[in-house]
């Protein structure tokens, strides 16, 4: 049993695909574009997809990232939000010409706030080169940054080349990374994510709404996300909203216009709240089963799952889930706090629809030598009465 594997690496697998007698829900909305995907926030759960880890194009959906980073700067207390910035040549706008731009000239005097409001409301092509020089001392600098969480969130087709989301060689996405991504932003960086509400922002005598046109809808609860368009990526558009204790992540990539972007979005957000349902099932913390730990002290630990758990099933399915904690049987010491012990798994009808990992709830020591010999005899006797079992037919479930 390898041990100090986190909760984080194992992590849940939801799969919806339960049985047709079972489940009678329509399929998700067709839409014109590239990729997409439809996400729940907090269990994790793909909902609905169409090439979902296509490499397609960021464009300005790489401000995601920048101001991933900006905020973990923040977070980790090198960088605060009313820190000066003092604008360089090289994020001047007239570098932009053409571009999303927030109208920043050399030698200007900007807070961070104002430069991360900047890119989030204005998606302003300057205000990402400003913040990237500021943090890194260079945007190639500032791109390792971003590439490097993009590896720690585990964004397996996103590559970055830059810190706004222009066209380049090699730069790259998925509709399935960029769910992830704003989920973590969300998760980790609840004071950036609320810029992203923002309907308006003014700087430099010019007033420039938010490109996100559902921040408008009435009709539906969106507090966030992000636009981008190039000539190569298309219209896209990444979006929160929240019906009751719900959140969903929708993700649309290459859509023909700003008008289809924003209408295949809000059909994904409604035919998820509408069709499905998110239920938390376990709390952090929450003690599974007791697990023998052999040649340890104590000789049994606590299972547990060391994060909230949530199912997201079709609303149909009401009845039926079961769970099933399933350890190994040969556990032995040393053990750290947080080491996996095994998994609980959640089933509708007999068929897997989730599975959370269980960890230690507290450190094991060796036992005393004498406790480890006699232990070691029992456990290879047990081993043993396990082969012949599995040998005669038996179950070793």
């Amino acid at each position: 049993m390898k041990r100090g594997l986190s909760a984080s690496i194992c992590l849940l697998l939801i799969m919806i695909s339960l049985p047709s007698t079972a489940v009678i829900t329509p399929n998700p909305p067709e839409l014109s574009a590239k990729g997409y995907v439809l996400m729940d926030f907090n269990s994790g759960a793909v909902i609905a997809q169409q090439n979902a880890r296509t490499e397609l194009a960021p464009a300005s959906l790489t401000k995601l990232m920048t101001a991933f980073v900006v905020g973990q700067e923040i977070r980790s207390g090198r960088l605060a939000w009313d820190d000066v910035v003092s604008v360089s040549k090289n994020a001047w706008s007239a570098n932009f010409q053409g571009s999303s731009l927030m109208f920043i000239k050399p030698k200007d005097e900007i807070t961070v706030r104002n430069l991360m409001t900047g890119l989030i409301v204005q998606s302003g092509n300057d205000a990402a080169v400003a913040l990237a020089e500021h943090i890194a001392g260079s945007e190639s600098a500032f791109v390792s940054l971003m590439n490097g969480w993009a590896q720690s969130l585990s964004l397996e087709d996103t590559r970055f080349i830059n810190a706004h989301g222009l066209d380049g060689d090699g730069i790259k996405t998925s509709p399935l990374d960029m769910a992830r991504l704003l989920t973590a932003l969300i998760k980790e960086l609840p004071e950036v994510y609320q810029l992203y509400g923002l309907k308006t922002f003014q700087w430099n005598d010019i007033t420039q709404y938010n490109r996100n046109k559902l921040l408008w809808d009435r009709s539906i609860d969106v507090d966030g996300g992000k636009t981008g368009y190039t000539e190569a990526a298309g219209y896209s558009l990444v979006s929160s909203a929240t019906e009751g204790s719900m959140r969903l992540i929708s993700v649309v990539m290459g859509a023909s216009s700003e008008q289809s972007r924003a209408s295949a979005s809000k059909a994904l957000l409604n035919y998820g709240f509408r069709f499905f349902d998110t239920q938390q099932v376990m709390d952090e913390g929450q003690i599974e089963a007791r697990v023998r730990v052999w040649k340890g002290q104590p000789e049994n630990v606590g299972a547990l799952v060391d994060q909230d758990a949530y199912l997201t099933l079709p609303r149909t399915v009401s009845s039926g889930l079961s769970k099933k904690v399933i350890v190994d049987k040969w556990i032995t010491a040393p053990l750290a706090k947080g080491d996996l012990l095994g998994r609980v798994e959640w089933r509708n009808g007999g068929n897997i629809v989730a599975t959370y990992p269980v960890v230690s709830a507290e450190d094991v020591t060796l036992s005393g030598w004498v406790g480890q010999v006699w232990d070691g005899i029992k456990l290879r006797f047990s081993k043993m009465l396990a082969w012949l079992s599995s040998q005669m037919g038996g179950g070793n479930d």
